[in-house]
């Protein structure tokens, strides 16, 4: 450890050669530089920093002197959206620009990140890719995102199920996050559901790099009656963890868009996961029912 009076000699030699001696006190500097050098002890601090993403903006409200506060928060709290964040002059203030920042933060993260193989693997599902070969060919290149490669279509054919009444895979799609937080609750869900309606359901596998249209492949080539895609959505400002379920009876390439079934906004301060797995499995039951879906299909 520097000892204090090495360090005021050595703070003195260099303030002669910039002529600062006399402005400075030099014993002063050298007690406080061999106090930041000593041994940190325990307990000197505590807690973290708190973390503003755990804010919840329905109940924010930063106006400084409202006329009517308590009409207008009651309004916000039945919208997720930025109101009543108060100004500092002609700008934002500093929290709502952090929690802005945050937001847009965790947005890119959950476009440009990969769900974690381990949680694959847990939840039992092998992986398939596209014909993306990178996270920057899925962004740009839509189309090669509703198709599989060849090794994907082959192993889909070898170790799923033949001609099952419904088949259902998880894509990360535009939010690794939304499958993250949301698949194990609603994977699980939605098969409960299908087996206590006593329909038979095909093996759940993970598409990597995946868009909506993949569906109409797997079908094809499962040939269930109907297909299920549990997929990230393009994740907002409001939160990046929301996923969708996309559902369509008899679906082939090429089909029109409205031929889907869509159930979206599934997340915590959106449609309830747990809640989502039998609602999107009371569809599917309807859905073989009357034969249809999309517009075709009255719920």
């Amino acid at each position: 450890m520097v000892q204090e009076n090495e360090l005021k000699s050595i703070i003195e030699q260099v303030l002669c050669e910039m002529n600062l001696s006399e402005k400075v006190d030099t014993d002063t500097i050298a007690k406080q530089m061999a106090t930041t050098n000593e041994e940190p002890t325990t307990g000197i601090e505590e807690g973290c920093i708190p973390d503003i993403t755990e804010i919840d903006i329905k109940e924010q409200y930063l106006v400084e002197a409202p006329m009517n506060k308590e009409a207008y928060a009651d309004l916000k709290a039945y919208a997720p959206c930025r109101l009543g964040i108060g100004k500092a002059g002609a700008r934002y203030k500093t929290l709502p620009s952090l929690e802005f920042r945050a937001a847009h933060s965790a947005a890119q993260d959950a476009v440009f990140s990969d769900v974690d193989q381990e949680f694959i693997d847990k939840m039992g599902l092998f992986t398939v890719s596209t014909q993306c070969d990178s996270k920057d060919t899925y962004l740009t290149r839509p189309d090669l995102g509703r198709k599989l490669n060849e090794e994907g279509r082959k192993t889909v054919a070898e170790k799923c199920k033949k001609n099952p009444k419904v088949q259902i895979y998880v894509s990360d799609g535009l939010s690794s996050a939304a499958v993250a937080a949301n698949v194990a609750d609603v994977l699980p869900g939605i098969m409960q559901g299908l087996k206590s309606y006593g329909i038979d359901v095909g093996t759940p596998f993970f598409v990597k790099y995946g868009r909506v249209g993949v569906m109409d492949e797997v079908s094809e080539i499962t040939g269930a009656d109907v297909t299920c895609v549990l997929i990230g959505e393009r994740p907002g400002l409001i939160t990046a963890e929301s996923m969708s379920a996309y559902i369509a009876y008899k679906a082939t390439v090429g089909m029109p868009e409205a031929r889907r079934t869509v159930v979206s906004n599934i997340h915590k301060a959106g449609t309830i996961p747990a809640e989502a797995g039998a609602h999107i499995a009371e569809i599917i039951k309807i859905m073989l029912e009357k034969k249809a879906s999309g517009t075709d299909l009255k719920l």
